[in-house]
Order: C-alpha cells, then structure tokens, then sequence
C-alpha cells in the first residue's frame, strides 16, 4: 500500500491551486505527509487541534473572517466530529472541503468488501475488519455531506474537484482517502 496512495506534494499543489489559506485537523499516520509540507508552508496556515470536532468549529470560524479553509482528518475522527460537523458546518452553509484518511480500508479489501456492503451485526464485529471503514461513508450520507473516495495516485484531480463541489454547493464535501498520503 505505501506508495500507491496519493502524493502529499500533489495534494498539496492543489490546495495551492485552489486558494486554500488554512488547513485544520490532526495528523495521524495516514496524513503525516501532508501535515509535513504545511508545517514549513510559507502561505497556508496550519492549524493543529486537540479534538476532531475543534477543526470544523475553528475552520468555519476562518470562513466567516474571509479564509479558505479545509479541514484534514481521520474516519475515527470525523466520527467524534459529528455534532461539531453537524451542527456549526453544515447548519451554517460552510463551504468547507474535507479530507478524510481511511482507517481500515485496507483491511476491508484484503476481506473482500467494498464500501457500501449491508451492515449487520456480525460483520461490524468481524475481527479482520475496522468497522470504522464501514461506517465512515454512510455516515457522511447520513450527515447529508457528499463525498468522493479517492483511491489511488491518479485521484489528485478530485482534491480540487472536492474543493470546488464544497464552494459551489456552500456546504461541506468530503474526499474519503482510502490508502496513505505517500
């Protein structure tokens, strides 16, 4: 899986394409990379937080102040996230992109599932699946943010595709990565 994934540097040329000037979130192994590049990053903030659903609150406060903010953060985490994302993001109309790393979606295809298989409860507690790869993309649904999933290297088009979808339809969308940032 290293290395397949998207390039952080890619990534990041299109937030740079795109005009973002904050990025808020965690880093977690997955998104490591990125969190590198904007540390040293001479024109995009970046602003670490202590909890998930800080990154929406704080991301939208920017929008408000005139900021292009995007907000970087892991499925588990976005699950914690969800009154913040809910109920300041969304209410409001935030235009906010998200980039969501994928825990457990490796496992979920070495197990021969693809997202959007029925959930019950025997395979929620299957012990070679993360169940939070099976609940990252209905719960977007669920929370009424869109969402595409990138897989792969050749997916760098849909980061500024996500940010694009999230300023047009004034409302959060998410990028769902299901491999590492390489």
């Amino acid at each position: 899986m290293t290395g397949s994934g998207l390039q952080a540097s890619a990534c990041l040329a299109a937030l740079e394409a795109a005009g973002i000037t904050h990025v808020m979130g965690i880093p977690d192994n997955s998104s490591a990379p990125l969190f590198d590049l904007l540390s040293e990053h001479a024109d995009i903030e970046l602003v670490t937080v202590s909890r998930e659903g800080e990154a929406f609150a704080i991301a939208s406060g920017v929008w408000i102040g005139g900021g292009r903010p995007l907000v970087v953060i892991q499925n588990t985490g976005l699950l914690e996230s969800g009154d913040a994302l809910r109920g300041t993001a969304v209410r409001m109309g935030a235009p906010l992109p998200v980039i969501v790393t994928g825990r457990g979606y490796a496992k979920m295809e070495r197990a021969g599932l693809e997202p959007g298989v029925e959930l019950d409860a025997e395979l929620l507690t299957r012990p070679d699946v993360d169940s939070v790869a099976l609940l990252t993309e209905p719960t977007l649904a669920a929370w009424g943010v869109p969402f595409a999933r990138a897989s792969g290297r050749d997916d760098v088009g849909l980061v500024g595709a996500t940010i694009e979808q999230a300023r047009a339809e004034e409302r959060p969308v998410a990028l769902v990565l299901t491999q590492a940032l390489s």
